[in-house]
């Protein structure tokens, strides 16, 4: 053979055995193309940027970007058809779900983890290892009397509290609110407030006097800056601190709550979207772990896959009844085991 012809003659020996040894899956892993828009809860995004990027590694040309807005602004954008996924640190609320229905977004609704909400201090913070929740509704509420820590218990500081929270679009924050603070009452208007988790860890990390509460994912991932306060179970009168197996059990009580993802069905036609949410939900536990919070009970990992596959759509946390011909939805207060075993959905069609 020609001398000159040797390096180019190889060349194309190494392409074709290329060829050759490319499987059909990776083919037709190339072949799969896509956008993939999702928005929603600070908590949850974790959790779902941990599937897109070992998704990404599976399907490089599909594009799938991961926004926080929090749980509220991730709903107004999913309610009009904006986004493929909404990302929530809570269930739907009846005004959102109205909403999809009005323009006609139909979803399914996945449990995708579980979280123990936590209630963070300064490491420098060395004379708080429990709270109650009257200790924190003291401090949160617009007209609870814990504006000091002297105020709470006479033997800490006299120095005033400094208060972080979620912004008012986080579902932590009406999670929080609905169990500490309380139905009716307000929180207190002096706080500061962000959408982004890792603002609230400088800024709760950086004062001796602070304290502020986001989901466990964010503690766990910044225990060197931080350390969380145990929380006393109402029932029990146990302090327990936000640990995988306390969320599980039930023992870290109130703060323990679901996590959830919200699927557009008109998305999932598309097959980009479709390889997506299977491999997401699939693998949901692995994620869930890989992040430091807690996957679902297997009895609802199996129900939400049956969800999933057979499209049922809706919500099991809203009820719906008619009043004077027009349908009106309320909320459903069910624990997430009893809301699932029950499965009483509530559609938008």
């Amino acid at each position: 053979m020609n001398t000159f012809l040797k390096p180019v003659f190889a060349a194309c020996v190494t392409v074709a055995l290329a060829f050759a040894l490319a499987t059909p899956a990776s083919a037709q892993a190339a072949a799969l193309r896509g956008t993939i828009v999702v928005d929603g809860s600070s908590t949850v995004y974790p959790i779902t940027e941990a599937a897109a990027a070992a998704f990404r590694k599976e399907y490089p040309n599909v594009n799938i970007t991961v926004a926080v807005s929090g749980t509220g602004g991730g709903f107004k954008r999913f309610a009009i058809g904006e986004t493929d996924i909404s990302d929530a640190s809570r269930p739907i609320k009846p005004k959102e779900f109205a909403q999809a229905k009005e323009n006609g977004i139909r979803f399914v609704e996945l449990p995708v983890a579980l979280d123990g909400l936590s209630v963070v201090l300064s490491p420098n913070n060395d004379w708080v290892d429990q709270l109650t929740v009257a200790q924190l509704k003291a401090i949160y509420l617009e007209n609870g009397n814990g504006r000091k820590w002297s105020d709470l218990n006479p033997e800490w500081p006299n120095q005033k509290i400094k208060v972080y929270s979620p912004g008012t679009d986080s579902g932590t924050f009406d999670y929080f609110k609905e169990v500490i603070v309380g139905k009716g009452e307000s929180f207190r208007s002096d706080m500061s407030t962000s959408e982004d988790d890792n603002v609230l860890v400088t800024g709760v990390s950086g004062d001796r006097y602070a304290i502020g509460y986001f989901g466990a994912s964010y503690y766990f991932a910044n225990k060197d800056k931080l350390r969380a306060a145990a929380i006393v179970n109402p029932k029990t009168g146990e302090a327990v601190l936000p640990t995988p197996k306390n969320v599980v059990s039930g023992a870290y009580a109130p703060l323990s709550r679901p996590l959830f993802i919200y699927v557009n069905t008109k998305s999932l036609r598309r097959p980009a979207m479709r390889k997506f949410i299977d491999f997401y939900m699939q693998n949901a536990g692995k994620f869930a772990t890989k992040v430091q919070y807690v996957p679902t009970s297997k009895a609802i990992a199996t129900k939400a896959a049956r969800f999933l596959k057979d499209r049922h759509t809706g919500s099991v946390f809203v009820t719906a009844s008619s009043v004077d011909g027009k349908m009106v939805f309320s909320k459903n207060e069910k624990p997430l085991d009893a809301a699932y075993s029950e499965a009483n959905l509530v559609d938008t069609k």
